[in-house]
């Protein structure tokens, strides 16, 4: 079925801002078998918020399209936003959280906070997944770009699973390519015992004995857990310090150094509504004894319903480093997600060898790349490009090494340095 795409009367409809000035939004239908499917372009939250909320509920939507972790970053960064909402026959279908950033010559509509996200999906109904299939690829694409091309050159929704929890994405038929970074989980059972019987058990739990005699042989430590949001907030600033003399020494850029990153996290903290998905909690190893009150390990976790993320840790190499005790850490809190009814423990994007040690499940990610404009034809190009080349050096042990390695000694140039 050939795409046949119609613009209603308010297919440029107006918003007021705040000042009272008008803010343009695109708005196109798609009538098709199944009934019509519109979608309206957004510049502000607060209009969608019910809406968003209820989609959010799902527990096969991704927390980084949440709502209260999209506006923490709306309201430290101020992108312009593009929020796509779609609706059939007139009921919610998605909604995609889109920020437009000018990327060179292009301006990419992406996911909101994208930079520090580890899993996206947009957000949508279980009724519109279970009918996504018999929609036209090609109607749906040019139903996106006709509301977006006035926003941007580019759509670009990065990390996206194409196969989640035994459902096929409900965009898996538009352009993409594969990331050249996956995501590493854990499954979890009831308990310890049963988590780790699909890892080296034995061995798990040998190495486990040791820290803990080697922390109580240096005086004893206490695992921190959700606290005060005073004492969080104080955490999460040790966190921002470790991690940039982390990033120091292998010579790499600090992502956390902007002010604007650091008041996103400080934000998301004091997002927690109390309920079990929570944006954004700090768990620490803090010693005692010798090193009475210093923090050796932190570890920043999210969680959507049985569904945990490791969003980032930390360690103070001068504490203990023979007690190894950031891995420690994730013994804890792995522990207590699956004490706490938690099935999956994810780790997030990149290859590193702690987490090939914990993880038995590996998720490819994909990019949906779709052109607005001409300049979003090039910037595609040289997304995929870039991606390609990307896969081809971490497919590389030995070209992976010396890239590492030279990094490390600082001869790449601090603007090429990253985790890719």
């Amino acid at each position: 079925m050939r795409a046949q795409i119609r613009h209603d009367a308010m297919a440029f409809a107006e918003e007021k801002s705040t000042a009272g000035a008008p803010i343009p939004r695109g708005r196109a239908a798609l009538d098709t078998p199944l009934g019509t499917l519109s979608v309206t372009v957004h510049n502000r939250m607060a209009p969608v918020e019910r809406v968003w909320r209820q989609l959010e509920s799902d527990p096969w939507n991704s927390l980084h399209q949440g709502y209260d972790w999209c506006h923490a970053w709306v309201e430290t960064h101020g992108n312009p936003l593009a929020i796509v909402e779609g609706r059939l026959n007139g009921e919610s279908a998605f909604l995609l959280p889109l920020e437009v950033e000018r990327h060179y010559f292009a301006r990419s509509a992406q996911f909101i906070g994208s930079a520090f996200t580890n899993f996206n999906s947009g957000l949508f109904s279980a009724a519109f997944r279970r009918c996504a299939e018999d929609f036209s690829s090609e109607g749906l694409q040019t139903l996106l770009m006709e509301a977006l091309r006035g926003h941007a050159d580019l759509l670009s929704l990065s990390n996206v699973p194409l196969d989640w929890r035994g459902e096929r994405h409900p965009l898996a038929a538009l352009p993409h390519i594969r990331n050249q970074n996956a995501s590493f989980q854990l499954a979890l059972g009831s308990n310890m015992d049963e988590t780790i019987q699909s890892l080296n058990a034995k061995s798990r739990r040998k190495k486990y004995r040791a820290q803990i005699r080697k922390l109580e042989a240096a005086g004893g430590f206490d695992h921190i857990r959700p606290i005060p949001q005073s004492e969080q907030q104080a955490l999460l600033e040790t966190f921002f310090r470790q991690k940039a003399a982390r990033f120091a020494t292998g010579g790499l850029p600090n992502v956390f150094q902007p002010a604007e990153t650091q008041a996103f996290f400080h934000l998301l903290l004091e997002s927690d509504r109390g309920s079990s998905d929570v944006p954004l909690e700090l768990h620490a190893i803090r010693l005692k004894g010798e090193h009475e009150g210093k923090i050796a390990a932190i570890a920043g976790l999210s969680r959507k319903g049985d569904h945990v993320i490791c969003q980032f840790g930390s360690i103070d190499e001068s504490l203990l480093p023979d007690a190894s005790p950031g891995e420690l850490l994730f013994w804890l809190v792995i522990e207590r997600s699956a004490l706490t009814g938690a099935a999956l423990f994810d780790f997030g994007i990149g290859d590193q060898d702690y987490k090939r040690r914990w993880c038995t499940m590996k998720s490819e990610h994909h990019d949906i790349l779709v052109p607005l404009r001409p300049a979003g034809h090039v910037a595609a190009m040289t997304h995929r490009s870039v991606t390609r080349t990307k896969s081809l050096i971490k497919g590389n042990a030995h070209l992976y090494a010396l890239i590492q390695r030279l990094r490390a000694q600082g001869t790449i140039a601090p603007a090429a340095r990253s985790e890719d």
